[in-house]
């Protein structure tokens, strides 16, 4: 059986393998010119290829029971054994976040293309598919410079439209569209947010570990974790895990909680106990928080002049300060666009296809994998988790004839 893996990413990649392994002919076609480049761009380098903490409650989309079936399947430890095999260690950090033990995102490439090459799976790169046609009871797939592949079956492992710099530039939405499948809106996600800037510009550079909520309407989104104020408003993984509610909603507010270990009451008294005459407003967060941070929350509360001695803070202004702290609120403006964001938001709607398989039911032999799909999960290992798990079971049900895998 001959099967073409449209995408060398990380879903494509483990089809392939998945699929090589059952004794299938496997193909897959690139259209940049070599396979895995976004797998070198994780996790700063370093690839965070998996979360041990990954559940459901770390995916979105329209329908996240899909999930479901494939974390019985192949999910977390299933992931770490498969590389365990191919010859890679795993290191667990901070928040479940799996790395491969040398902390270099080249070694899940190599382990992965050594497999490859061991299965002997062809791979043709600047192959950038055009059209994918059934011709029979066969896939007649056709590149954008006239070659042409045959298949009895397809697996497509395109990716998103995230990072279009790495090789993901939604030509994969474009084809499920021709074969008549529907697609959600697409949003850019795990992304940097823009806000109002007069508070945001003179805080840039600055990370802080803070409780981020988005809110719009009666509805909100919560994460806590680190925060980078940029000139253009918020990064930082907090951040990017509330992006997809803020591309997603209109007229969004992200308020900041900035010493989410310290509820209200405890705060306020202690800024009342650190009042004094021999510090003034400007040094009054000293020790506490970022000295520019401090002067920001000032100007926002408007308690000032900042020459004033700290003493002279009456009640109500103690007031404002807590809730600045607290509730340092910005308006959303928009996210970054498709070239800084990790993950599309959206996309084929699930019930087009087989939660067991991810063989699309009105088109046999056609398997849709990894982001191409309406779900996308949180910051920290979870979306590459859901590319080898799609990957792997779509690649096994591929191989299988009678599809029972």
């Amino acid at each position: 059986m001959k099967i073409a893996v449209v995408g060398g990413g990380a879903s494509g990649i483990i089809a392939a393998i998945s699929a090589a392994r059952k004794g299938a002919d496997v193909t897959i076609l690139e259209r940049c010119d070599r396979i895995g480049r976004k797998i070198l761009a994780t996790g700063n380098g370093r690839c965070n290829y998996t979360n041990i903490n990954a559940s459901i409650k770390n995916y979105h989309g329209k329908n996240i029971d899909f999930i479901k079936a494939a974390a019985k399947k192949f999910w977390v430890s299933d992931t770490i054994s498969f590389f365990k095999e191919i010859g890679m260690l795993t290191k667990v950090e901070d928040n479940g976040k799996a790395y491969p033990y040398s902390l270099q995102a080249s070694a899940v490439l190599d382990v992965l293309r050594f497999e490859l090459q061991n299965l002997q799976i062809n791979i043709k790169t600047n192959f950038e598919v055009k059209t994918i046609e059934k011709k029979d009871s066969r896939f007649l797939i056709g590149s954008y410079s006239c070659e042409q592949e045959y298949a009895d079956k397809v697996i497509l492992s395109t990716g998103g439209k995230a990072s279009p710099a790495l090789g993901s530039n939604g030509s994969g939405y474009e084809i499920a569209k021709k074969l008549g499948l529907r697609i959600t809106d697409l949003f850019p996600a795990l992304v940097q947010i823009k806000t109002e800037t007069n508070f945001v510009k003179a805080l840039k550079g600055i990370k802080i570990d803070a409780k981020v909520t988005a809110a719009a309407d009666n509805l909100s989104e919560t994460s806590i974790g680190e925060v980078l104020f940029c000139d253009y408003g918020l990064s930082g993984p907090a951040v990017f895990n509330v992006s997809r509610f803020c591309a997603v909603n209109k007229n969004v507010k992200i308020k900041l909680d900035l010493l989410p270990e310290i509820d209200y009451n405890n705060l306020h008294k202690i800024l009342i106990k650190r009042k004094s005459k021999n510090i003034s407003l400007e040094n009054y967060f000293i020790g506490m928080l970022n000295k520019k941070i401090g002067i920001v929350l000032m100007k926002y509360a408007n308690v000032l002049p900042l020459t004033r001695r700290s003493d002279t803070l009456d009640f109500d202004e103690i007031t404002r300060l807590c809730i600045a702290i607290k509730a340092f609120t910005l308006n959303v403006t928009g996210t970054m666009s498709w070239n800084n964001a990790q993950v599309t938001a959206g996309g084929i709607i699930t019930d087009q296809i087989d939660p067991e398989s991810f063989e699309c039911k009105k088109i046999k032999g056609f398997y849709i994998t990894g982001e191409l799909l309406d779900i996308d999960g949180d910051c920290g290992g979870f979306n590459l988790q859901w590319a080898w798990s799609s990957g792997y079971i779509a690649g096994l049900h591929c191989a299988s004839e009678n599809n029972n895998a």
